[in-house]
């Protein structure tokens, strides 16, 4: 599958089916997605490798990573109506994704690499780190969005937990206008993609 077809498909799911704004339900764009899983691809990172979508939400991570040939993948999201969405999504695209409804601190397992792009923490401060933690705690091998202006702290993160996190690419992530605190039809933020990897693992 070529990267224009994977992100034709993840652009046809629908998303949230009702946003939550203290959730920060954002979709991930699908060329940003599609992205993403092209750069894990390419590091033999998805391909039949065990994936945790964390934080799931409408799941198009997860069903992008079965796309291309994820031996199995978990998507975890506390809100059952996006995990409802995840699951028709999946179907829709004809592939199969094991869906847990649980909070991200209380995720247990073990996973060769999690893709995410969890809460910019706009909203609530510090809303990013739950994800960085379970994430740690659960693969060797983490792909993760954030935004671009905290770098620094991603990599000090990382590395206070024995990791390393490495900037792979930066995007414009376009916002639409979603909750009545948003003042445009669209706002861009921008952000980073990192690979983050437990020490000792080989490139």
């Amino acid at each position: 599958m070529k990267k224009r077809e994977l992100e034709i498909i993840l652009q046809a799911l629908p998303s949230f089916p009702s946003p939550r704004p203290e959730l920060e339900q954002y979709a991930t764009p699908a060329v940003i997605a599609a992205d993403m899983l092209f750069e894990a691809l390419a590091r033999g990172d998805v391909q039949g490798r065990r994936v945790l979508d964390l934080g799931c939400g409408a799941g198009p991570l997860g069903i992008g990573a079965a796309l291309l040939g994820a031996e199995h993948v978990t998507g975890l999201d506390s809100d059952p109506s996006a995990l409802a969405q995840a699951q028709a999504n999946a179907a829709r695209a004809g592939v199969e994704v094991e869906y847990v409804q649980s909070d991200v601190l209380d995720a247990r397992g073990a996973w060769d690499t999690v893709i995410m792009n969890p809460p910019f923490g706009a909203q609530r401060r510090g809303a990013d780190r739950p994800f960085l933690s379970t994430a740690m705690r659960c693969a060797p091998v983490i792909y993760s969005l954030h935004l671009s202006q905290t770098e620094a702290f991603v990599e000090r993160f990382a590395r206070r937990s024995g990791y390393t996190a490495e900037p792979l690419k930066r995007y414009k992530f376009g916002i639409p206008y979603m909750f009545e605190f948003h003042s445009k039809a669209k706002k861009e933020v921008d952000v980073t993609l990192f690979r983050i990897l437990k020490a000792g693992v080989l490139e």
